[in-house]
């Protein structure tokens, strides 16, 4: 266990997104003032900033929702936006076979044809007797968990070609120890009702109640805590170039440096190890997220009005999830009354490529086949970001390297946490990585066990976690 820290310890912090802002705001309000950001952009924010284009649209970097397990994560939100929140309740689905069915896919099958209901009803029932039998063994990769948890008629028609598309490798190049509530399993009971009443089910899963900030997009929430730091805390413009380990300097590209006594690191562990010309044990698989957005002349068509965002599983259009950003507040386009607009996300990685300089136009094309819109629909405004990287693919070999990373980290007084810090795809919403700078601070000053990145399961599974003492 860590000892207290000392009054005179310095910490470096590197990104100013929601894990690195989590970890300055409770060294901040525990009265430790001896921290500096470092971030490379002119921005806070990171993958959780937003930007308004040319015509007067907000975009965010992906489809953020704000909904939480903590309880320090839900007061320290109300203090950066003060009545500045909308409530929604989330309406997902899943566009397949040329119509909506309401997501989890799982629960809400009823909609397909007969025949392929029936594959699924099949394989829902063959995977309810092998569990209740004892025959299922343990799973080697998602791919397997798939087909043991639904059945070959879930996973052929949706899970699998979904998975696919949104990770951008095949399922059984990732392992299943990050699953947790991120995905719905059967209520064989429920489906049957479902079936029987055709009824769609639409509530399930954490975020079925989430909110989004008024105005300013989702980067308004951590423009607002990198104010309430302190600006002067942060230096901008600040890209890592390496690391001296011996001498425990940062070297930056603008042709500066900074010694460090303790660094927290929230980059990249890939980048971070190669910075610090440490060796990893392999590195850590990723995907690129491709973000184009639409903004529309109108209304959002009646089928589209209630509904926050939609999955992708099938190949007549390059996105796998579409939000209708225009729901999530008025504010997001230059006049509510007579524009709206959608987001659209698409993966790439080296297992799948994707025609950058054709990918608007793929885009528009896949919007008009899946009925978002049509080709008289008149498009104002065409906006496009590429996070590289976007998701930090749980590997079947990542906890390894991992922890391997960590403990040669450790060495160097260097700690990695956040979305592509810990590498933890089941703890890397904005409420987990905010949390896990937060908690490191904890562990700095008194040596309190981080949870979020030691424990994700424990964190996602049981109820809130309740406020830590403020000082």
């Amino acid at each position: 266990m860590r000892q207290q820290a000392k009054p005179t310890e310095k910490v470096t912090i590197l990104g100013a997104g929601p894990c690195g802002l989590g970890a300055a705001w409770r060294l901040k309000e525990r009265g430790f003032e001896g921290f500096e950001i470092f971030e490379a952009v002119d921005h806070a924010g990171g993958l959780a900033s937003s930007f308004v284009d040319s015509q007067g649209f907000t975009w965010d970097i992906g489809g953020h929702v704000q909904f939480s397990h903590y309880e320090d994560f839900d007061r320290v939100m109300e203090i950066a936006l003060p009545n500045g929140w909308l409530e929604h309740s989330r309406e997902s689905w899943v566009w397949i076979r040329d119509r909506f069915v309401a997501y989890p896919f799982q629960n809400n099958f009823w909609k397909l044809d007969e025949a392929e209901r029936q594959l699924c009803l099949d394989g829902l029932e063959a995977v309810n007797k092998a569990q209740k039998s004892g025959a299922t063994m343990r799973p080697k990769n998602f791919d397997e968990w798939i087909d043991q948890s639904f059945g070959a008629g879930i996973a052929d028609i949706f899970l699998k070609p979904y998975n696919k598309k949104v990770w951008a490798y095949a399922p059984e190049k990732l392992s299943c120890s990050w699953m947790g509530e991120r995905v719905a399993t059967i209520d064989l009971d429920k489906i049957k009702k479902n079936l029987n009443e055709k009824k769609d089910e639409v509530s399930w899963g954490p975020n079925a109640k989430f909110q989004f900030p008024k105005k300013g997009g989702t980067g308004a929430i951590w423009k607002s805590v990198a104010e309430k730091i302190g600006i002067q805390k942060i230096k901008f413009k600040k890209r890592l170039q390496k690391i001296d380990t011996k001498t425990k300097t940062l070297f930056f590209e603008d042709g500066s440096s900074q010694k460090y006594e303790i660094l927290l690191s929230t980059l990249s562990l890939n980048h971070l190890m190669e910075s610090a010309k440490l060796s990893m044990k392999d590195k850590l698989l990723f995907s690129d997220s491709h973000i184009i957005g639409i903004g529309l002349r109108g209304q959002p068509p009646e089928h589209l009005r209630k509904k926050s965002w939609m999955y992708f599983p099938e190949d007549n259009c390059p996105f796998y999830r579409v939000t209708v950003f225009s729901n999530y507040s008025p504010a997001n386009v230059p006049d509510s009354k007579t524009t709206w607009s959608l987001m659209c996300e698409t993966s790439s990685s080296t297992d799948k490529s994707v025609d950058e300089q054709k990918l608007i136009e793929n885009t528009i094309q896949g919007l008009i086949n899946s009925k978002l819109i049509t080709k008289s629909d008149e498009i104002i405004s065409k906006w496009s970001y590429v996070a590289r990287p976007g998701y930090p693919t749980p590997s079947l070999n990542r906890d390894e390297i991992v922890e391997d990373a960590f403990s040669q980290l450790k060495e160097h007084q260097i700690y990695s946490r956040g979305r592509f810090g810990a590498w933890k795809y089941e703890v890397s919403n904005q409420d987990h990585t905010f949390m896990q700078g937060f908690e490191w601070a904890d562990w700095f000053l008194n040596g309190t066990e981080e949870q979020t990145v030691n424990f994700p399961q424990l964190v996602n599974a049981s109820g809130k976690r309740s406020l830590r003492t403020p000082n």
